[in-house]
């Protein structure tokens, strides 16, 4: 059978039969909001970056054991194209698998994924409590402060922006500008 591109109907209920809980909902939604930021920015696919970004944690929830692996494996069961495919899985690349992002939407996609939890942790103990207001300095001045959004790699950041040779300020404002696109859908 031959590859299909998938819609963002079809990626929406797969994430959501695969995904319950609202956190992982939002993530997934802000991670989307960021690849179609980001696709418009260097003029790709909008459609499949969005998609991308939207099914990266498909497994997170139901097999965190095997994380990225089982992704690939429901992915590979229902024919996405492997473009697809390679580009969720890489986002967990040195963490939980070892398949590296080698294409620009599997980079954009491994810097900005944790990057959406820290500006989702700043952007909850600013005033407005939203992206809206937000700039990169303030996210920065988090980013210094290690005990802040612990949970959150840094280094990942770091390699995500070096590999699209970009600084972490501007990945930042990116990642802000998508996340302000969809801020009502995350409640930010």
């Amino acid at each position: 059978m031959a590859e299909h591109t998938p819609s963002r109907e079809e990626a929406l209920s797969l994430l959501k039969e695969y995904n319950k809980t609202d956190s992982l909902l939002k993530h997934a939604y802000a991670v989307e909001g960021v690849m179609r930021y980001m696709a418009r920015k260097y003029g790709e696919d909008e459609e499949k970056w969005a998609v991308v970004g939207l099914i990266h944690d498909l497994d997170y929830e139901r097999f965190p054991q095997e994380h990225c692996r089982k992704t690939r494996q429901i992915l590979e069961e229902r024919e996405w194209p492997e473009e697809y495919i390679q580009a969720a899985v890489s986002h967990g690349w040195g963490i939980c698998i070892d398949e590296e992002p080698v294409t620009n939407l599997a980079k954009t996609l491994y810097a900005m994924e944790e990057l959406t939890g820290l500006i989702a942790a700043a952007a909850l103990v600013r005033p407005s409590k939203s992206v809206a207001d937000m700039e990169a300095k303030s996210v920065l001045k988090k980013w210094k402060d290690k005990s802040f959004a612990a949970g959150v790699n840094r280094p990942i950041i770091e390699k995500g922006a070096e590999m699209l040779g970009v600084e972490v300020r501007e990945l930042v404002t990116d990642a802000i500008m998508g996340m302000r696109e969809v801020r009502e859908q995350i409640g930010l």
